[in-house]
């Protein structure tokens, strides 16, 4: 069990730094193609022109889209829950089993895999 945790802590590490140095590079992205609007605060005050900010509209739009996400994963999931026809967790286990091939836990790797070597090879050796 504490593998399994130290596992799930170890991906979620990886998938959270790769969140925020995708966001990162996509903000530092637009700034620089963006060369008029440098002033971080400028869209944080709500204007006559503009009636909500800019902090406020992403929320809302982050807000709506995680809402969409969940409820499009949560059917879709009953939708092939329902599909196969199964009714525990069990059932569904041994029903993938069925369906996909078994993965083998040898470490010696497929018979007919490559040196990572040849297939990088330069075409000037």
């Amino acid at each position: 069990m504490r593998a399994h945790v130290s596992s799930a802590a170890f991906l979620t590490t990886v998938a959270s730094a790769g969140m925020v140095a995708g966001f990162g590079s996509m903000l530092a992205l637009a700034k620089k193609n963006s060369q008029g609007y440098v002033c971080v605060f400028k869209g944080t005050m709500a204007t006559a022109a503009v009636p909500e900010t800019g902090a406020s509209l992403a929320l809302r739009a982050l807000g709506w889209g995680s809402l969409y996400a969940w409820c499009g994963v949560g059917l879709l999931s009953i939708a092939v829950w329902k599909a196969m026809g199964v009714h525990s967790l069990t059932e569904f286990r041994q029903t993938m089993l069925s369906v996909f091939p078994a993965i083998s836990n040898n470490e010696e790797g497929p018979a007919n895999s490559e040196e990572w070597d040849t297939i990088f090879k330069s075409k000037e050796d």
